[in-house]
């Protein structure tokens, strides 16, 4: 008799306890030209910087109303607005020097090297290659070389 309470203890705090877990960190892009990192989760906390790139992958960490906590490639972090924020397939060159090849395979005909750093428009993956466009240049390069949202 003495587990079958502490049983039911158990369930009632688990199932009414009002415990949220944080949801899992995952990637965004902007959806402007122009979008502002604010401060805190409400249009009247101050701009702490603006971007001002299109389709820049930002990690999203925490969310409050229709504010996203967010972490940028330079560990600038704050809040902006859901409506600035688009699920467009985008990522940042993690490598010193990438290779963008022509087909999905080291050993196809390299077409171009990447900085560190550069914006690339995803278009597909595939197991460990994702098409990628960036410039004037459409290729494959390795997943793991990349951030953001694939």
């Amino acid at each position: 008799m003495f587990w079958i309470n502490k049983l039911l203890f158990f369930y009632f705090i688990v199932l009414i306890s009002p415990i949220s877990f944080a949801e899992e960190e995952y990637y965004l892009t902007l959806r402007n030209d122009k979008v502002n990192l604010r401060q805190g989760p409400s249009l009247n906390y101050p701009i702490k910087l603006i971007y001002e790139k299109k389709f820049l992958p930002i990690l999203i960490q925490d969310k409050s109303g229709n504010f996203r906590k967010v972490l940028d490639h330079e560990n600038n972090s704050g809040w902006i607005h859901i409506s600035q924020l688009s699920k467009k397939k985008a990522a940042l060159n993690v490598l010193d020097e990438l290779i963008v090849f022509q087909k999905p395979s080291i050993y196809s005909k390299p077409l171009v090297k990447l900085e560190i750093g550069r914006l690339c428009l995803v278009k597909r993956c595939k197991n460990n290659w994702c098409k990628i466009k960036t410039g004037g240049y459409s290729g494959w390069v390795e997943k793991q070389n990349l951030r953001g949202r694939l």
